[in-house]
């Protein structure tokens, strides 16, 4: 049993959550345009929304796997800046996280 079995089951969790959202958006994204000019005209804008979430959703499920890929070769919970340990408040409230609060601060900083 790892110390990051609830990190991992929680991580999965959301990664299920997100892939249903994309199947959802992608659905969503191909349906049919409604015939009437005016209604085209909304159904493009709800489309932009729609590719702008679906992009972040992406993004996320990117970051989900990365995460679980580091849980699998032992490297989760490490910065992969500095190399030291991300504390457990910064990992329970970013399980996905790649650097401890002082390099992802520092990161903030100089950006």
């Amino acid at each position: 049993m790892s110390k990051y079995d609830a990190a991992q089951a929680e991580l999965e969790k959301q990664l299920a959550r997100l892939l249903q959202r994309v199947g959802k958006i992608e659905g969503d994204l191909r349906q049919t345009r409604d015939p009437d000019w005016p209604e085209q005209a909304t159904q493009a804008e709800n489309d932009e929304v729609l590719a702008g979430l679906d992009q972040m959703s992406r993004a996320e499920v990117g970051q989900i796997r990365a995460a679980l890929g580091r849980i699998a070769n032992g490297s989760y919970g490490v910065c992969l800046t500095c190399g030291a340990a991300i504390g457990s408040e910064r990992l329970n409230a970013v399980p996905s996280a790649l650097a401890c609060r002082t390099c992802s601060s520092e990161a903030r900083r100089d950006a």
